[in-house]
């Protein structure tokens, strides 16, 4: 066993460090870009332009409607040593952190409460943007659905400047719902993930206008999807993905103010009618998703509370083209 004197002396020479180069120092990321998830600003800094390319790819197409705090948004460019990338990264929450792993190379830390993330990524993942876009880039949403807005399972389209948010369980046909009335003149905002913007006073919401994701079946229903290619997911069911920038005939709008909420319920047969739906029901459907602090949640509750202000039903259909008209006519008798 070696003295004190030995101990000391080993110590007070110098050692070869086995610590890394800290990753993330603002010198090795000098690329940077301004995005709007959602309307909120987010700051990126990368070290590849590459890595901006897919960011634009997820939020360019966004415009500024918010004076927040913006997002910070770190990511390292990595060489890596895997040729690919798990496709089911681990998930841990531990607040105020949720951190994202997928191996040594490819991995995330959002701080929710501070809306910064840290996130390193591999070429190879790169090379797989549908899932470094889905497990990784689109990440600065979270810091949007905990700090800045409240997200509901919920599709949203208006009609004269009148919203109406569309929500109920996978399969009631939220989307489908959403694009016949966009279809028949109605202003679309979202398909089945809308955000309540907190801190209002008149129930805004917004969500990605830019896109509409449908099941495959839904070219049964709708002849202009027949023929277009099923869009794998990097998780969840394969998809038919569209640009509605591509759709001339459909209007679009990134926000829109809720005067009505509605629970869809899918029947086999029968003509398509809303009744009065429970308050508490919908409380408890729209707290399903919520996620964050404490403080983040109260903040939400209230949101939720003051977007069940506006009128709530639920509307039984079966036939679409009736149950887009039984919408209107409840927003052309309420105006």
């Amino acid at each position: 066993m070696p003295t004190i004197e030995q101990a000391e002396s080993a110590q007070s020479r110098p050692q070869p460090s086995s610590f890394l180069k800290p990753m993330m120092v603002s010198e090795d990321l000098p690329f940077t870009e301004r995005f709007y998830p959602f309307g909120f600003p987010a700051d990126v800094r990368t070290n590849s332009h590459r890595v901006l390319e897919q960011f634009a790819h997820l939020w360019g197409k966004f415009y500024r409607e918010r004076d927040t705090q913006p997002i910070r948004c770190d990511v390292q460019l990595v060489e890596g040593v895997a040729s690919e990338i798990p496709l089911a990264p681990t998930y841990r929450l531990m607040l105020p952190l949720m951190t994202v792993v997928a191996d040594g190379d490819n991995y995330c830390i959002v701080d929710l409460d501070r809306a910064q993330a840290k996130i390193s990524l591999s070429l190879a993942a790169l090379r797989q943007p549908l899932c470094a876009r889905y497990f990784f880039l689109a990440l600065p949403a979270c810091c949007v659905a905990t700090r800045y807005a409240t997200p509901v399972h919920a599709a949203c389209v208006a009609l004269s400047g009148r919203g109406v948010l569309l929500c109920g369980d996978s399969g009631t046909g939220k989307s489908t719902l959403a694009y016949a009335c966009a279809r028949s003149g109605w202003t679309y905002v979202s398909d089945d993930g809308s955000y309540i913007v907190n801190g209002g006073e008149h129930r805004l919401v917004t969500g990605n206008c830019h896109q509409i994701r449908f099941r495959p079946s839904a070219a049964n229903i709708f002849p202009e999807l027949q023929g277009l290619e099923v869009t794998p997911r990097a998780a969840g069911k394969p998809s038919i993905e569209l640009s509605t920038a591509l759709m001339n005939h459909i209007c679009c709008s990134q926000t829109t103010q809720v005067n009505f909420v509605v629970f869809l319920s899918r029947r086999p047969d029968g003509p398509a009618e809303l009744v009065s739906f429970s308050r508490e029901m919908a409380r408890q459907s729209m707290r399903q998703v919520l996620y964050g602090s404490a403080a983040s949640l109260a903040r939400q509750y209230e949101e939720i509370e003051n977007v069940l202000t506006a009128q709530v039903f639920e509307l039984r259909y079966s036939i679409l083209e009736a149950a887009v008209d039984r919408l209107r006519s409840m927003v052309e008798t309420e105006s």
